[in-house]
């Protein structure tokens, strides 16, 4: 429903067939965000760093493919959004390189590739491993944070300004992106993200919740 009202809302369509969804986690909540955008009919590349969380996601059927190349991830997306093919492609690794490698598409084709964005890490909890910085991998940064808490900290408030960067470039050209009630933009906005809502008060946002302005 969320998906489906979020397109309706933000791109006037009932039918999102040929559109793209992008958005990271694959965990206990946001595993069902790769069920939807194919109930929705939609192309929806989910980015997740932790390998067992896709797995189990492809086991139970509810994603159809998994990835951990870029290029092949792009070359999907771009096939199932030509033939308007519900996808969910499961992309093993960092959101913020997917986030950046949709940016460098869009600055050397000029094709914004992504419609709808969203993300559902889990920042309520970013410093404890709800937030895997993009500096490092996986398991790199699971030995940092139990080694350098503080260190790890630093990284992921860095990772979270590439974050919002990206996605505000997107947005600029057209992409709709929402915060999906996980406290990403309220954590972005603590790191020094640029996540402000212009002319209002500092704890409105440039982008939408979806209780407030997609399921209200």
């Amino acid at each position: 429903l969320t998906v489906l009202n979020a397109g309706r809302r933000y791109l006037r369509a009932e039918d999102l067939s040929g559109k793209v969804f992008v958005t990271s986690g694959l965990g206990g909540m946001s595993g069902a965000q790769a069920k939807a955008a194919v109930i929705a009919g939609c192309v929806g590349i989910i980015a997740e760093v932790d390998e067992a969380a896709l797995l189990k996601r492809h086991k139970q059927g509810w994603l159809m493919e998994i990835s951990n190349n870029l290029d092949h991830c792009i070359a999907r997306l771009r096939e199932a959004r030509k033939n308007k093919i519900a996808l969910s492609l499961g992309y093993h690794g960092n959101v913020v390189d997917l986030w950046e490698r949709l940016v460098h598409e869009l600055d050397t084709t000029g094709e914004l590739l992504v419609d709808l964005g969203s993300d559902q890490t889990s920042c309520h909890n970013p410093f404890n491993g709800g937030y895997y910085p993009v500096q490092l991998s996986f398991e790199e940064g699971k030995q940092l944070l139990s080694s350098n808490p503080g260190k790890f900290r630093t990284l992921v408030q860095e990772s979270l300004k590439r974050h919002v960067a990206a996605i505000n470039k997107l947005a600029d050209k057209g992409m709709f992106f929402w915060d999906y009630g996980n406290a990403f933009l309220l954590e972005a906005q603590r790191a020094g993200a640029d996540v402000a809502k212009k002319g209002a008060n500092k704890t409105e946002f440039r982008y939408p919740s979806y209780v407030q302005h997609i399921m209200g």
